[in-house]
């Protein structure tokens, strides 16, 4: 199959779409970099969808330092090393994948379009990308579609509960369970208090241009007092693993003493996140929090990270400090809110073509290569 024909067969899913119909080659095609993808999901998105998604919390310290520690880890590439071949695939807690991306759980996908989180799944099976999510394979499951998932929880207020969720995931078959610990309660988002942002929009969708905008809901408001998960301790650890047989996979750590604490409890793999800048202000950025929570670990489990990645060098410095994969949340929605499930397919593409590329030119032929000899600190 070659390019044209293999579009041709991406448009047939977007087809349906109200909101993009069928972008030519050339639209998908345009963009550059993941950067390009963002500017054009702008333009078509309401403001009230691109503030939600592209938006952190408060002064936005966090978010712009997740970006901004890129540009302090510097790499210091290995020359006369036989690069003709070079291999991107890993392997994680026994998922198999072409390159070491993963889609995050991201909130608001029906910002952008009607059943976004099945469109974004989709595009994970065509890309042969495991996607984390709450929602959005049910149909993809029900078709027999060769999806590669971890379910995300936020987490259950009882044991009964946790385990009642554990199980139901189990047996559809989810590979993992990946627990957001750091939603304790709704943060403090400038962008969507200024918007007046009602939280119900992101079951329902924002009001359509001249449509007069539902009874409120959940409207945001500045310092609101809303809990999600407060409660949750460690014990949490032990409901799920006494539930069913599935790796725990905790996302949200930055101390390198939870990350140990995680394992002590029986934890599968830790995520270093600082849920995109999208929580707590101020807090580390994760690049700079993997090391830390590497050393701590010393290989015990799995650790991986998201936050700021846009470019496949991103993700090169990421795993030459010790993450084993990456997660992306924002990069997939700029492809969705660009061109549907041809722009997603398109960036994850695009990032595992430049950590190929990146690769290549570090002299690392094979993720096993890749160590912390290839970055130094500015």
């Amino acid at each position: 199959m070659n390019r044209r024909e293999a579009f041709r067969l991406l448009m047939g899913f977007a087809a349906g779409s109200p909101l993009f119909g069928q972008p030519s080659e050339d639209d998908v095609m345009g963009p550059v970099n993941v950067h390009e993808f963002e500017a054009v999901a702008k333009q078509k998105l309401h403001k009230l969808a691109y503030d939600f998604i592209a938006g952190g919390v408060e002064d936005e310290l966090t978010l712009r330092a997740n970006r901004e520690a890129y540009a302090r880890w510097y790499l210091v590439p290995r020359v006369m090393v036989d690069v003709s071949k070079v291999d991107t695939s890993a392997e994680i807690l026994g998922v198999k994948m072409k390159a070491p991306v993963i889609i995050a759980p991201t909130g608001g996908k029906n910002l952008v379009l009607p059943n976004a989180d099945s469109v974004v799944g989709r595009a994970a099976v065509a890309s042969d990308t495991v996607i984390c999510t709450g929602t959005g394979v049910e149909k993809l499951l029900e078709e027999s579609q060769p999806v590669k998932w971890w379910t995300n929880t936020t987490g259950h207020r009882s044991k009964s509960a946790a385990a009642g969720y554990a199980r139901r995931m189990e047996d559809q078959g989810a590979k993992g369970i990946v627990v957001t610990v750091d939603n304790q309660y709704q943060s403090n988002r400038d962008r969507n208090n200024r918007n007046r942002f009602d939280y119900g929009y992101m079951g329902t969708g924002v009001p359509k241009p001249g449509e007069p905008p539902p009874p409120p809901r959940n409207p945001a408001r500045a310092a609101m007092w809303q809990p999600h998960t407060p409660d949750m301790t460690w014990d949490y650890v032990d409901w799920l693993r006494g539930a069913a047989n599935l790796p725990v996979i905790l996302k949200g750590i930055l101390s390198p003493e939870d990350a140990q604490m995680a394992v002590q409890r029986g934890a599968s793999a830790v995520v270093v996140s600082n849920h995109g800048g999208r929580q707590l202000d101020g807090v580390i950025a994760t690049l700079d929090a993997v090391p830390g929570v590497v050393d701590a670990l010393g290989g015990k489990v799995p650790v991986l990270m998201d936050g700021g990645i846009r470019r496949g060098s991103d993700i090169l410095k990421a795993l030459a400090l010790g993450a084993q994969a990456i997660l992306v949340g924002r990069p997939p929605l700029w492809g969705l809110g660009a061109f549907g499930q041809p722009g997603v397919e398109r960036v994850l593409w695009m990032l595992g073509a430049e950590l190929k590329l990146a690769m290549a030119l570090a002299g690392k032929p094979d993720l096993k290569s890749i160590d912390r000899k290839l970055v130094r600190h500015a």
